[in-house]
């Protein structure tokens, strides 16, 4: 199991959240999402053999939000 964070802007409410969670937890390999508004990064416990950072970049992307780095 590994432990990537994200720097991730234009969260600011649950539904950011959920819909943050909902999308990167969909991913094959994914254990854990969790989010931090006030410190804005989402931090994704998940088995390296089954999904990459970039797959998960991707997915929090694609709802609309920007990975930072």
């Amino acid at each position: 199991m590994a432990t990537q964070t994200l720097k991730v802007e234009g969260m600011s409410c649950s539904h950011c959240e959920n819909a943050i969670k909902k999308a990167v937890g969909a991913l094959q390999g994914v254990n854990q999402v969790l989010v931090d508004l006030k410190g804005k990064t989402v931090t994704v416990d998940f088995k390296e053999d089954a999904v990459t950072a970039e797959a998960m970049r991707s997915a929090i992307e694609d709802q609309g939000y920007d990975v930072i780095g």
